[in-house]
């Protein structure tokens, strides 16, 4: 890494101070100025060498932030927040040994004190993409958005910009706010496959709602959204041998067909076969029951899926 300019001029600064005597700094220079008893004071930086510094170190940090809602996989999104951190650690490196002009002490202070708070945030959010708590971009910029650490480093950013021409610490992102969305009970999301005599049933006694969908071969043949506690059927099954996958969660995008939070991925380890049979004037075909939540004695295992490999 190449270190700042604005870090060389510091240094500068205070080694002039230190052996100088009477030469009087230039204006708008940082230099030193006579205490009570006579000897040198450090005055900081210039506004314009703050100023440098400030836009070197915050736009990264914006930058990051807002980049995290370019994330549309759990990997990618962990990925996304890794970078984050690293860019609020390495403002964090450049701005901690900088002295800033003396009118502004107190709000540099409190940026610096911000960024920490938001490092440390931004930790627990990996962590929590990690576990599955949160489950989108969404959900994590939601999260970001109600902490109190965001709200100091908005805050702190504002004031500097508003104290003196320091615009570099404000904070352009926009976190949505967090929500509780859910589809009616029994609603198809998808029907690409259908045309046939059978049904499927589906019964969700989980405490959250749920996705089911069913491949058949490579195409998202049905999707069909089951709330907690609830049963839905889907009738017109079309012959054939269907994979079943279902997630389950809270508060599901229809946009993105992803729950945001709490989310979990599993598929039926057997097929689900749907056959219709003729024998002179009688037609029989089969409907099959789908029970989403574990049951003593069921007869369908299930595993758990990466969301990468989960059809959407």
């Amino acid at each position: 890494m190449i270190t700042p300019r604005f870090l060389a001029v510091a240094a500068a600064a205070v080694t002039l101070a230190a052996c100088t005597a009477a030469p009087e700094p230039p204006p708008g220079s940082g230099g030193s100025s006579q205490g009570a008893a006579g000897s040198p004071q450090p005055s900081g930086l210039s506004p314009a060498a703050y100023r440098t510094a400030l836009d070197a170190a915050g736009g990264p940090v914006d930058t990051a932030l807002k980049d995290l809602a370019k994330a549309n996989t759990p990997k990618t999104l962990s990925q996304r927040l890794t970078k984050a951190e690293t860019a609020v650690g390495a403002a964090l490196t450049q701005l901690r040994p900088v002295q800033p002009p003396a009118d502004i002490t107190t709000e540099h202070s409190d940026y610096l004190a911000a960024l920490s708070g938001v490092e440390t945030a931004l930790g627990d959010l990996r962590t929590a993409v990690q576990d599955s708590s949160l489950c989108t971009a969404t959900a994590v910029l939601a999260k970001l958005g109600k902490s109190d650490d965001f709200a100091a480093l908005k805050e702190a950013g504002v004031d500097l910009a508003s104290l003196g021409d320091y615009p570099g610490g404000k904070l352009t992102v926009k976190p949505p706010k967090e929500q509780n969305r859910r589809q009616s009970n029994g609603k198809v999301l998808r029907s690409a496959v259908r045309g046939g005599r059978s049904k499927l049933i589906v019964k969700n006694g989980g405490a959250q709602d749920a996705v089911l969908t069913m491949m058949l071969g490579k195409r998202k043949a049905v999707s069909v959204y089951v709330r907690k506690k609830s049963r839905a059927t889907v009738a017109n099954i079309k012959d054939g041998n269907y994979r079943v996958f279902f997630a389950t969660g809270v508060d599901y995008d229809s946009k993105k067909r992803r729950f945001n939070r709490t989310c979990g991925y599993e598929r039926f380890d057997d097929p689900v076969r749907f056959k219709t049979t003729f024998s002179g004037s009688t037609i029989r075909w089969s409907d099959w029951t789908l029970t989403l939540n574990k049951v003593t004695g069921g007869n369908a295992p299930s595993s758990r899926v990466d969301p990468e490999d989960f059809p959407i």
